[in-house]
């Protein structure tokens, strides 16, 4: 078994240490997800640059929040459950969501509910949805665009969930009061 190094701003390979600096500023401390990925500068950045470019898409928070939070719940990810309670609460997403998604119960629109049940069908089936799942989520709203903004979400999260999964990532304190097992 291998046991993976969670990297400090002074031991990270030099072209990590800027984006762990970032992390400090932004929040306080280094996540344990970004100490692990520091070894691989290219992972961290492209995961920072995944997570920038899901919040730019056409979804608004609850709906970012039932992508990150249905595909973290499906891959029993300790770790980024609790984070991304945290996140669901720093823009302000009702709790009474949030908690819906950590329990696997319904969503509170027949909207929220399609993109849960279309993002899940991506995950399960490897984006291999029947066109019935598929018709489903255009009848509630939604459009091609928003699929690959599903797929471009799933990206983001494949890497942290695997990661957090591989290195046995700890919740950090900040997230702590979140914590969550399936």
């Amino acid at each position: 078994m291998s046991d993976f190094k969670f990297h400090t701003v002074e031991t990270a390979p030099e072209k990590s240490k800027s984006m762990l600096e970032g992390a400090v500023k932004q929040m306080g401390s280094i996540p344990g997800l970004y100490a692990v990925m520091a070894e691989s500068p290219e992972t961290l950045k492209a995961y920072q640059q995944l997570h920038q470019q899901f919040t730019n898409t056409s979804f608004d928070a609850e709906e970012l929040t039932v992508v990150w939070q249905t595909i973290n719940v499906e891959h029993e990810c300790k770790f980024c459950v609790p984070a991304h309670t945290a996140i669901a609460h720093s823009m302000k997403v009702d709790p009474a969501l949030t908690e819906a998604l950590r329990n696997q119960e319904a969503m509170p629109t027949e909207k929220l509910q399609a993109l849960h049940d279309f993002t899940l069908s991506v995950v399960r089936e490897r984006g291999n949805v029947s066109d019935e799942e598929m018709n489903a989520f255009f009848a509630a709203g939604y459009g091609q665009q928003q699929v690959l903004e599903v797929i471009l979400g799933l990206s983001q999260k494949v890497i942290s969930n695997y990661v957090n999964h591989l290195a046995k990532t700890p919740v950090d304190p900040m997230f702590e009061q979140f914590a969550w097992t399936k």
